[in-house]
């Protein structure tokens, strides 16, 4: 095994012993409080980080804009395919990161993924949610 899989393995391994799964459902348990997980991880695979954010009552966690990234959410309906953009202009290189939100978001349950050509795509399109 390459030293950049077993990197990356080691990382997946943290995190899935970060966010607890639900033996029955194989849906995430965030310890008993609402909140999501929110993580971009690269196209290979190398590398990954993640952060959990939590809207009600009130934005909190330790995401580095709880309050931005809960409004965009709000502004959305919770539905990370709507959020408004952030239009900059960003290079055509091809260097793919996925995001993704597993959770709760304001009552509802999501796990909700999608891939983009770079981080700044992703940017211009999820604006403060995936910023951290």
């Amino acid at each position: 095994m390459s030293l950049r899989a077993t990197a990356a393995a080691a990382v997946l391994l943290a995190l899935a012993a970060a966010v607890p799964v639900h033996a029955d459902t194989q849906e995430p348990v965030l310890d008993g409080e609402t909140g999501l997980f929110l993580t971009v991880s690269g196209g290979d695979e190398s590398w990954i980080r993640g952060v959990r954010l939590r809207c009600s009552p009130r934005p909190s966690g330790p995401h580095p804009d709880a309050e931005g990234a809960c409004a965009a959410l709000d502004a959305a309906h919770g539905n990370p395919d709507r959020l408004v953009t952030d239009p900059h202009p960003c290079t055509k290189r091809f260097d793919p990161v996925t995001a993704r939100a597993v959770g709760e978001w304001r009552g509802l349950r999501m796990d909700w993924r999608k891939t983009y050509p770079n981080v700044c795509v992703l940017d211009t399109a999820t604006g403060p949610l995936f910023r951290f």
